[in-house]
């Protein structure tokens, strides 16, 4: 894909490259561009663009796909299955308590001039700091914040989850899986992500608020299964663990172990 750095239209001022962290640089990788030459549909153009809240200017992950894709997202805003045009990752304040994420979203895909439906999430994690891994022309991005890893399976807590501690996960799949496999490819990605947590030796299945997005094309030929050992789920599972061990091993500290009742 190409990155490019751009300010929202008529409101904030383009980004410098010299403001960019060298952890984007590297792109998803040789094979995309290669896929753009060739007229595939499984090409997308992520951007960072910038958004302004509260007078402080903040960064946003946007993927725009050359032709509407197939989606399966937990996201807040276009969650579900179906045709999306695109994927935003919106960085928020840390005190963010806006109880309308959907609203919010939509608006803001509105005022970043993206058209059609989409997949937005929101993390407080630093976006600029996102990690690419590829696999078998899977290409896979994640946003990764650890402030808060927990259990899938852990006692009630009485405080509201937090967005500081968010792994958000973007992956674009080649060729087409059926309804079905792209919800076994969420399963699968989810239990990448659990396993790189745990090769990093942080003892945690994820935290409260992750989100994950899986784009397929709409045409072509179909696969059924999306598991650990399928095909594109076997590629899936190691682009995943790739890009999360890469950005975990760099948030890994103190606070990070301990069990369910921890």
């Amino acid at each position: 894909p190409r990155l490019e750095r751009a300010g929202r239209p008529g409101r904030a001022s383009i980004r410098e490259p010299g403001n960019l962290p060298v952890a984007i640089a590297p792109l998803w990788g040789a094979a995309l561009a290669q896929r753009a030459l060739e007229g595939r549909v499984d090409v997308v153009d992520l951007k960072l663009r910038t958004r302004q809240e509260g007078g402080r200017a903040y960064p946003v992950l946007v993927w725009r796909t050359a032709q509407p894709m197939r989606m399966v997202a937990s996201a807040p805003h276009g969650g579900g299955i179906g045709t999306r045009r695109w994927v935003l990752n919106a960085q928020v304040p840390q005190s963010y308590g806006r109880r309308d994420p959907d609203h919010h979203l939509g608006k803001l895909g509105v005022s970043l001039g993206l058209a059609g439906r989409g997949v937005g999430m929101l993390t407080a994690a630093d976006v600029r700091d996102v990690r690419h891994a590829s696999d078998g022309d899977v290409e896979v991005s994640a946003t990764i914040g650890l402030g808060h890893p927990t259990w899938a399976a852990a006692p009630d807590e009485a405080r509201r989850a937090s967005l500081v501690g968010t792994i958000n996960l973007v992956v674009v799949l080649p060729e087409r899986l059926s309804d079905a496999a792209l919800v076994n490819a969420v399963a699968t990605a989810t239990e990448a992500k659990a396993q790189a947590l745990w090769d990093c030796g942080i003892l945690a299945t994820g935290t409260a608020t992750d989100a994950v997005c899986i784009a397929c094309p709409e045409d072509g030929r179909l696969h059924d299964f999306g598991g650990p050992r399928s095909i594109w789920g076997a590629r899936l599972a190691r682009a995943v663990h790739g890009a999360l061990v890469a950005g975990a091993q760099s948030l890994a500290g103190p606070g990070t172990a301990g069990g369910p009742g921890a």
